[in-house]
């Protein structure tokens, strides 16, 4: 059985005891963790510590540090998942399923077809959201990491940046030569990026933009796919391919 997970801010674990509290010390509560029980503490940027309960009070749990490791739960592979804003809730789903799934990093992006898109006032407040969504997904799932969770001025910006992975993936309806199979099982790659459209797909001029800057066109099959699902499909199956499902 594993061992209840916290995440602490980074410069926090730097000590050999720690102390939680806040809406980690109302989780320990609600678990009725008591001293002598052992607990591990993540930094969110992929280490895991070791940890022992040495006193409980109210609204505050202190922890002995008896050592740190990497998480093994983070994937060797730094996949970033770039997509367009979409309707309603759907990002949202978005982020808490490829964060269990193994993303590193969601950046959500305007783009020509976009129907929807939150304004500068608004924007804020809903990425604080999403960040907390990624962070309760990462607990929940066991991951090393709490994913970034970032939105882009621009498509332009989007492609720039997506494209500085080792494998950059635009899944593209009208593609047709590349297949997803295929992009995927090339060289071995470090970190890979995952951009897909929102309702209404990329208009052709996005995708030729988007292959001209070297992000790498393909299909992901015969079925149209929402534009919540082709960014989880194609995330699945880097990591799949990287083995972070063996």
């Amino acid at each position: 059985m594993s061992l209840p997970k916290f995440f602490i801010p980074e410069d926090a674990a730097q000590q050999g005891f720690l102390v939680l509290t806040g809406d980690n010390a109302e989780h320990a509560r609600v678990l009725r963790l008591r001293c002598g029980d052992g607990v591990t503490v993540c930094d969110g940027s992929g280490t895991d510590y070791d940890c022992t309960v040495s006193d409980v009070s109210p609204g505050r749990i202190s922890l002995v540090v008896r050592g740190k490791t990497a998480s093994s739960s983070e994937p060797a592979v730094f996949c970033s998942v770039y997509m367009a804003f979409p309707k309603q809730d759907k990002l949202e789903h978005v982020i808490q399923k490829a964060t269990e799934l193994g993303a590193c990093e969601i950046v959500a992006f305007p783009s020509a077809r976009c129907v929807s898109r939150p304004d500068e006032a608004s924007l804020p407040k809903k990425l604080e959201r999403w960040q907390k969504i990624a962070a309760a997904a990462a607990g929940q799932s066991g991951r090393g990491r709490i994913p970034q969770v970032s939105a882009l001025g621009s498509f332009r910006e989007a492609v720039e940046r997506a494209a500085g992975a080792e494998l950059p993936l635009f899944p593209y309806e009208n593609e047709r030569a590349l297949t997803l199979r295929a992009a995927v099982r090339g060289a071995p790659f470090r970190s890979a990026s995952v951009m897909t459209g929102p309702e209404g797909g990329f208009t052709p001029e996005e995708a030729e933009f988007a292959r001209a800057a070297g992000l790498r066109l393909c299909t992901l099959g015969p079925r149209i796919l929402r534009c919540e699902t082709a960014p989880l499909c194609a995330l699945t199956a880097v990591l799949y391919d990287a083995g972070a499902f063996d």
